[in-house]
């Protein structure tokens, strides 16, 4: 098994009024990690058939410790929970070297954007899923 590990930069902007990450930030720190792995590495092996192909159905985040700003890039491991025939599931950790600070996991589907509805992943794409496929996590 393969974890795709994305180094996140923090945002000042990314502080609530509590001096710690928001929220919702951490979700965005979730898509660029997604974004990383599906649209870009997908891309530099030769898949381009992900790019506005998928949606994202759910989102499951366990918050674990705070996470409060700094300078350094937090990292984004990102791994594949499973592939159906018109979706994935993708795991992740939010840490540094010491410290998990969330934990989450997404659904996505597959979608043609043309004719609105739900597609099959193709081979190329189950292909570089597999790349970084740990159901056992």
């Amino acid at each position: 098994m393969s974890r795709f590990v994305f180094p996140c930069p923090l945002r000042w902007s990314d502080m609530d009024a509590y001096g710690h990450v928001n929220n919702v930030s951490f979700v965005r720190y979730l898509e660029d990690a997604r974004v990383a792995l599906l649209f870009e590495g997908a891309k530099e092996a030769g898949v381009t058939t992900f790019e506005g192909e998928l949606v994202v159905v759910r989102h499951e985040i366990d918050y674990r410790r705070p996470l409060l700003f700094r300078p350094e890039p937090i990292i984004v491991e990102t791994w594949v929970t499973g592939i159906r025939n018109s979706s994935c599931s993708l795991s992740y950790e939010l840490r540094d070297e010491d410290t998990t600070f969330a934990t989450a996991q997404s659904v996505l589907a597959a979608y043609d954007a043309k004719a609105d509805h739900a597609r099959r992943l193709s081979a190329d794409e189950r292909t570089w899923l597999e790349k970084f496929r740990d159901d056992a996590s």
